[in-house]
């Protein structure tokens, strides 16, 4: 049976970045996913590129890498990503201090723009200048999510890489069983998103790698013309991610609600018309928990049309993902402690930006971590 150099488990925007950077790096790559159309994290996306938001040397520079990168990446992978950049409008709530509020962002690269409510309106006429005291804004990056890791699949199959759509089960010494067969490989990678604590935790290995049940509503194209794309600048996700990290044991068992449900209120129109509105963050420590669709759905109309009243009654329908995060915001990626071959690249807070410096990354150390290797043996 072939036996591949990786195989990466998750076809999200992680694992079809990080097959397609390990395939051009020279190693034979198997990417494995569970969905012939994805529904993950990519797939709901608001597809935002906050590459100017790095606040540290480092997350600056994987931003700006970021930033280069995307400008050629309909070119590299020879197919329409839809980049393109808009203006970002980080809403600042009416009962909110919009000084303090800015002050948060002054560590950023590049730092955004303090706007009064009708300065904000004219930017984005959509708004309700009720519902804020004033919004920041600063350029901002966009793509099509989807489209773009279909785009590194595509790249990635016509280099020589592999796909295979069936579940992966269990991780095993030298590979992977899935529903419908093993396979095997020198290296395996997780980067199932949400569901990658559930599969580690199933071959015994434990990660503090966490999830979210995150929750949308997308409309058909629309003749409603959203000029900016919008979010509160007081994200509550962050936050919540935080304290429902602090106690770890909580999440070894399902039915586990450690911290109450928030809605960060935005939303996004595609270059096709339609609409994301969102989202609302859960934590329920069972990745496969029922949410109530209806309500949450009525909370996100509310929400959302408090700051975007022509948005409110769109028709449109509900969808949730698993979005993975770490608890700190910095990701885990590299080699799980005391087995060499497997390895995790997940929760990252920002993953649009960062996956693909990261990813490249990944592939020229290992790359380089193989010739060493190959050298000594020698």
């Amino acid at each position: 049976m072939k036996t591949y150099d990786w195989i990466v488990v998750g076809g999200g925007i992680t694992g079809a970045a990080l097959a397609y950077e390990l395939g051009k790096a020279g190693f034979g790559v198997l990417l494995v996913e569970e969905y012939e159309i994805p529904q993950n994290a990519t797939r709901y996306s608001y597809g935002g590129l906050a590459y100017w938001s790095g606040t540290t040397a480092f997350t600056r520079q994987l931003c700006k890498q970021a930033s280069a990168r995307y400008r050629i990446l309909s070119l590299e992978l020879d197919a329409d990503i839809e980049f393109r950049e808009l203006d970002l409008l980080l809403t600042i709530s009416a009962s909110s201090d919009p000084e303090a509020i800015a002050a948060s962002y002054n560590n950023c690269a590049d730092v955004p723009h303090l706007l009064s409510p009708e300065a904000a309106i004219e930017l984005e006429p959509l708004l309700n200048q009720q519902a804020i005291s004033g919004a920041l804004t600063v350029k901002h990056g966009h793509i099509h999510p989807q489209k773009t890791a279909q785009a590194y699949i595509q790249a990635f199959l016509r280099g020589g890489g592999e796909v295979q759509i069936t579940q992966v089960l269990q991780i095993l010494e030298s590979g992977v069983k899935t529903t419908t067969a093993s396979y095997h490989s020198a290296n395996v990678v997780i980067c199932a998103g949400g569901l990658s604590r559930q599969l580690l935790k199933a071959s015994g290995i434990s990660t503090k790698i966490y999830f979210t049940h995150a929750e949308i509503i997308e409309t058909a194209p629309v003749d409603v013309k959203l000029s900016t794309l919008v979010m509160p600048a007081n994200v509550q996700r962050f936050q919540l991610e935080a304290q429902s990290a602090e106690v770890d044991e909580v999440w070894d068992q399902p039915g586990n609600e450690p911290v109450t449900a928030i809605l960060d209120a935005g939303a996004i129109q595609f270059q096709d018309g339609s609409l994301r509105l969102g989202q609302i963050s859960r934590i329920l420590t069972d990745p496969h928990a029922k949410v109530n669709s209806q309500a949450s759905e009525k909370w996100l109309r509310e929400s959302v049309g408090e700051v975007l009243p022509t948005l409110k009654n769109l028709p449109g329908i509900w969808h949730h993902c698993l979005v993975a995060f770490s608890g700190n915001q910095f990701p885990i990626i590299g080699a799980v402690p005391g087995l060499n071959n497997v390895y995790v690249f997940s929760g990252l807070s920002n993953p649009l930006v960062m996956v693909l410096p990261l990813a490249e990354r990944f592939a020229i150390e290992e790359s380089r971590r193989q010739s060493a290797e190959g050298r000594r043996d020698n």
